[in-house]
């Protein structure tokens, strides 16, 4: 196939990808939306971040006023200027763009600006709305500028806080507000994090969009031309090629330190066990920080994984059923339930359900469809080891046929289950979980009529 040389020519070449390749305004709309989004996030946090640090210095600051007027006003006037600036420059739209590595967001934004950017010169070809185009390259722009300013007060923060530390060595009392200094920083980074790797779920509309885009030879060769990877590493005669001259090779380390130890093989060997022991703790400390891009950002308490996480993302939705069987190997009754969890802990959630007790009939040679109960949960899932946990809870049955709603509020027909047990957890997919629960009712005995005490049943969440 000959190379494009330029989009017209390309598009102009290949009749069938110009008639097949229509990219949806959708599309734009939801890239439009999300960058919008993620941007009102990351400024409403930013803001957030700035307030509860300004109020933190000012209370440390009144605090060491009272030892020592002079280092108050030396160690936190300045900073608490510095961060009122920071939080003022929030309410301004800046133009800019991601160095490579700055995180989840940083080579999706490239490849999506650069997408942008390609159909901004070829919009006549693959029906792109100019005014759709136009509002969502500025609102990924917009974007762009609002992570920048996210990531000069990361740096900002990071620097002062090593600064506090030192500046208060020499005071006591401070510790505890260090600490909480500190977790507000590292919190508020990790809270960053999770809006830019939102931006790398794609809808529908959008995944569409991609898939065709890559069709197309032109684009293919526009993003090996443009993109930051290319950039970095003079990929393909980058328009901005930044060369690799004075950067060493790993052979070349490796030549440098063998010289420098010479041909003695414990030397060598010794040089080898420490090498190997300082990786195993990079990639110890990588597994247990795996969002952290600088080491300036590591913790020194314990971090609470939930605590960046909004309301509707610890919120699991699942369902589940269970057969009860008569003498025979006929299912009577069917419990169908639909549940949803709130997760308090990365280890640990507690959550309500609703259930309907389908009846099914007597047996094989029977078989009918009725109304035979419905009931309402309450239970706790708590992380043992690996995939399995421990599942308990509470539950109030109305064990009776009904015709309408109004029977239900006949309390006599209502009985009580306590439940305790085992489940375990696997995957289904991506998005998907599977589980299966072994469960023992404490109260089945006082149950009139009796019911089963040791209960099976099989779910999923998402």
């Amino acid at each position: 196939m000959t190379p494009c040389v330029s989009l017209a020519t390309c598009f102009n070449g290949d009749s069938t990808v110009q008639k097949t390749v229509q990219v949806p305004d959708k599309y734009l709309s939801q890239v439009t939306n999300k960058s919008q989004r993620v941007e009102e996030q990351v400024n409403r946090r930013s803001a957030k971040a700035l307030d509860r640090m300004i109020r933190q210095e000012k209370k440390m600051k009144a605090r060491l006023w009272k030892v020592d007027s002079v280092a108050a006003k030396n160690i936190f006037t300045r900073s608490i200027d510095s961060m009122g600036s920071l939080k003022a420059g929030l309410k301004n739209k800046v133009m800019g763009k991601l160095p490579l590595g700055s995180g989840a967001g940083g080579a999706y934004l490239d490849t999506l600006q650069n997408s942008l950017k390609f159909l901004n010169g070829a919009d006549s070809k693959l029906g792109v709305s100019k005014d759709k185009l136009g509002r969502a390259s500025q609102s990924v722009q917009d974007l762009q500028g609002k992570l920048q300013q996210a990531d000069q007060i990361k740096a900002y923060i990071r620097e002062h806080k090593q600064e506090l530390k030192q500046q208060l060595s020499q005071y006591t009392g401070f510790t505890k507000d260090l600490q909480k200094y500190n977790k507000e920083a590292y919190y508020y980074g990790q809270q960053i994090n999770e809006y830019k790797a939102v931006l790398k779920d794609k809808k529908k509309a959008e995944a569409k969009a991609m898939e065709m885009l890559k069709k197309v030879p032109a684009y293919n060769d526009f993003i090996k031309k443009n993109s930051q990877l290319a950039s970095l590493f003079n990929l393909a005669g980058s328009s901005s090629a930044q060369s690799l001259e004075g950067l060493q090779t790993r052979s070349q380390v490796e030549q440098l330190v063998q010289q420098r130890l010479g041909n003695n093989p414990a030397a060598q060997q010794a040089v080898s066990q420490q090498m190997e022991q300082a990786r195993s703790q990079f990639n110890e400390l990588k597994s247990k920080f795996p969002d952290l891009d600088n080491a300036g950002d590591m913790p020194d308490f314990k971090p609470n994984e939930m605590k960046t996480k909004s309301f509707l993302q610890r919120l699991e939705f699942g369902g589940n059923i269970q057969f009860q069987k008569s003498s025979r190997y006929y299912p009577t009754t069917t419990d169908i339930a639909g549940q949803v969890a709130y997760k308090f802990h990365k280890n640990g959630s507690i959550g309500i359900g609703i259930a309907y007790k389908l009846g099914m009939g007597t047996g094989w040679d029977h078989i009918a469809f009725s109304h035979r109960g419905v009931g309402v949960r309450s239970f706790m899932d708590w992380k043992l080891k690996g995939t399995f946990y421990a599942n308990g809870g509470f539950e109030q049955n109305y064990m009776s046929a009904f015709a309408q709603a109004s029977d239900l509020k006949n309390w006599s027909g209502w009985q009580g289950s306590a439940l305790l047990g085992i489940s375990k957890k696997y995957k289904i997919s991506g998005k998907m979980k599977g589980n299966i629960m072994l469960l023992y009712d404490f109260l089945a005995g006082r149950n009139v009529p009796a019911t089963n005490a040791l209960k099976l049943r099989m779910g999923y969440t998402f």
